[in-house]
Order: C-alpha cells, then sequence, then structure tokens
C-alpha cells in the first residue's frame, strides 16, 4: 500500500510538472525543444494520409451502401463481433416485385413475359452487385480499416509518449536553469568577506550553507537533464520509425486501390453483359408481337467497353450468336448472291460502330455508314441481311440503328 501511494504521489508530481511546462509554453514564458524539418514532414505525411485515409473510407461505405441506417446496423454487428445478416440488394428485391406482379398480371400475357425477363435479368445484377460489394469490402475497404485501427492507433499512442518525453526534457533545462542562477546568486553572497567584529556573523555561514546545497541541487538537475535527453532521443527514435512506415502503408493501400478497380470493372462489365442479353430478347419479343416495327435500338447505343484485360474483353464484348445460313437447321444454306431483296420490307438503317465480318457470310460494317437491310423467312432474329453497293452479307442487329 505504502509503495502504491508513492507511486501515485510520483505520477501526479509529474502530471504536475508536464502540465504546468505545457501552459507556460502556451503563453510564451517556456522555451520548446523543435523537432527537425524531416520529423515534422514525417508527421504532417502521416496526419495527411489518416485524414484521407478516413474520407476515402467514409465514402466508399457509401458507395456500397448508400442507406444509413443499414450502415449503422452493420457498424454495431462489426462492434458486438456478430455476423452480419444477409441482406437483399435493391435489383433482387426489384426482381422479386416484378416476379410477382407477373404472377397475377398474367405469365402468358405479353406483359407478364417481359416482367419475368426483366426479373430474371434484374436479379442477375443483384447478384453481380452483392460479388461486387463483398470483394471491395474485402480488398479495400477491410485494409483501409485495418490501418486507422492498428497503424494508426500506434502511431498515435508513440507520439504521445513523445510528447510527454519532450515536456519532461523541457522541464529539465527550465529546473536546471534556474538552479545555476540561484547558485551563481549565491556564490555572489558567499564572496563576501565577513565583519568578524559583527557580534552576529550567521549570515556568512548561511550564505556558504546555500552555496552549497545549490551545487547539489544543479548536479542533480543535470543528471535528470541527462536522463530525460537520452529517453527523448529513443522515443523519437522509435516514432521516427514508425512514421517513415507510412511509404510502406502507401504501397499497400495502391495495391488495394487495383484491386478495387478490378473488382468494380468487372461489376460494370456484367452488367453491361446482362442488360445486353435482355436488350436481344426484349428485341426478339418486340418483333413478335409488333410485327411492322424494326427489331433493335432506336436510340444510338454505346459501343462496346474496351479493356486491356482478356477476361474483362470477354465480358464486355457483345457476343453474336454463330448462324450457319439462312435456312432453317437441316436444310442446305441459301448462296446470298442469288437471294434477291423482299419487293417491301426494305429499310435504311445507320451503323452504330464498326463491326468486323467473322465469315465471308458476314457483312463487315464500319461506324455512321448507311446500308439497306431487310429479313428473310426462317432467319434468326439477332440477324438481317444488309446491302452496301454490290456487297451483301449477314449483319447483327444491335449494331443498327433504324432511319426509315
Amino acid at each position: 500500500m505504502d509503495f502504491n501511494m508513492k507511486k501515485l504521489a510520483s505520477d501526479a508530481g509529474i502530471f504536475f510538472t508536464r502540465a504546468v511546462q505545457f501552459t507556460e509554453e502556451k503563453f510564451g514564458q517556456a522555451e520548446k525543444t523543435e523537432l527537425d524539418a524531416h520529423f515534422e514532414n514525417l508527421l504532417a505525411r502521416a496526419d495527411s494520409t489518416k485524414n484521407w485515409t478516413e474520407k476515402i473510407l467514409r465514402q466508399t461505405e457509401v458507395l456500397l451502401q448508400p442507406n444509413p441506417s443499414a450502415r449503422v446496423e452493420e457498424f454495431l454487428y462489426e462492434k458486438l463481433d456478430r455476423k452480419v445478416p444477409s441482406r437483399v440488394t435493391n435489383g433482387e428485391l426489384l426482381a422479386q416485385y416484378m416476379a410477382e406482379a407477373a404472377s397475377e398480371l398474367g405469365p402468358t400475357t405479353p406483359y407478364g413475359k417481359t416482367l419475368i425477363k426483366v426479373a430474371e435479368a434484374e436479379k442477375r445484377l443483384g447478384a453481380a452487385e452483392r460479388d461486387f460489394i463483398h470483394t471491395a469490402s474485402i480488398n479495400f475497404l477491410t485494409p483501409l480499416r485495418n490501418f486507422l485501427e492498428g497503424d494508426w492507433k500506434t502511431i498515435s499512442k508513440e507520439r504521445r509518449v513523445l510528447q510527454n518525453r519532450r515536456l519532461d526534457l523541457d522541464a529539465s533545462k527550465a529546473r536546471l536553469k534556474k538552479a545555476k542562477a540561484a547558485e551563481a546568486k549565491a556564490t555572489c553572497e558567499g564572496d563576501t568577506v565577513p565583519d568578524f567584529q559583527e557580534t552576529r556573523p550567521r549570515n556568512y555561514i548561511l550564505s556558504a550553507s546555500a552555496s552549497a546545497l545549490w551545487n547539489d541541487e544543479v548536479d542533480k538537475a543535470e543528471q535528470e537533464l541527462r536522463v530525460a535527453q537520452t529517453e527523448f532521443d529513443r522515443q523519437a527514435e522509435v516514432t521516427r520509425l514508425l512514421l517513415e512506415g507510412i511509404s510502406s502503408t502507401h504501397v499497400n493501400h495502391l495495391r488495394c486501390l487495383h484491386e478495387f478497380v478490378e473488382s468494380q470493372t468487372t461489376y460494370y462489365a456484367q452488367c453491361y453483359r446482362h442488360m445486353l442479353d435482355l436488350q436481344k430478347q426484349l428485341g426478339s419479343s418486340q418483333g413478335a408481337i409488333f410485327p411492322g416495327t424494326f427489331i433493335g435500338t432506336t436510340e444510338p447505343a454505346s459501343p462496346p467497353l474496351s479493356s486491356t484485360s482478356p477476361t474483362t474483353t470477354a465480358a464486355t464484348m457483345p457476343v453474336m450468336p454463330s448462324v450457319a445460313g439462312l435456312a432453317p437447321p437441316g436444310e442446305a444454306a441459301l448462296c446470298l448472291e442469288e437471294v434477291a431483296p423482299p419487293a417491301s420490307g426494305t429499310r435504311k438503317a445507320r451503323v452504330l460502330y464498326d463491326y468486323e465480318a467473322a465469315d465471308s457470310s458476314e457483312l463487315a460494317l464500319l461506324a455512321d455508314e448507311l446500308i439497306t437491310v431487310y429479313s428473310l423467312p426462317g432467319m434468326d432474329p439477332d440477324w438481317l441481311i444488309g446491302e452496301r453497293g454490290n456487297k451483301k452479307g449477314k449483319v447483327p442487329v444491335t449494331y443498327l440503328e433504324l432511319l426509315s
């Protein structure tokens, strides 16, 4: 118990000394040990890294989960070390509503059939979104969160220790300075020759005794200063090593950022492929429901996404079904040169973007050129016959825009 009381009194004394030193520095009444410029730059870079990491983390969470209530719920589950329950995405919820509507309004009606097709596409979009959120959370959010909750807390702790060591060092310097000033004053008073005729030569004796006491105080203050300087230098080196580790943190975050971009690219490529498939299905259905309507898009479509990744390219480029010929399966393919255009039903179309013919039966296309198109009985609804001058061949519907 006595030991604890002594330690408590010692800690209280140290805290009071630091508080006095800190207050005097704020009022400009005490000197402050300044860190070197390189150390200050490391501190500034660390603070900037922490601040921007927090902002990027919060905004990425908003991107992945726009609902603030859901984010709070997920945060509470994480703090309680409990598994976050599976949540239905907006696309999956929309698909559920569309499927239920089709079931109630009639799945065999044109509207009901279209609702079912769109519901299936929305369900696939929702599943792709779920995979993207899961991948981005593991590969991007988790490393950022680990830095803030791990490395940064360690850096902050060591910086607080360094601040205390600096206050102790500056307090020791101030104590030594005061002790030397008092010693010099006592020495001057002790050098005065006493008057031994005086009945009370006690002042001279007291001055000599005070000088000896201040000598001891100076020696003690110098010893405390050496100890404080050693502890400060050691803590400064520890903190410097941690701050220099921010460079490794940047490298790690750069790798995570590349993975985030890769997962986002994959997600949007999947969405594009799903919507392209849905567009083809709806175009076929539209041709069956409205025979006089051109089968294809009436608005310019975006060209296929490009990517240096072979996987992404395969996912983003529209895949056209191969057609062996114009005749139904099992029959001999017609010769395109022998096929005459119908008397009516030919249309003008503008090419949306370049298309390279896969074989001699197809017609290569250049963006923005005008061609004549028409359909023949038994043809795949995704293809038309296109003519440009004396050249003729199959062309994909999704690459065309109806003009007249």
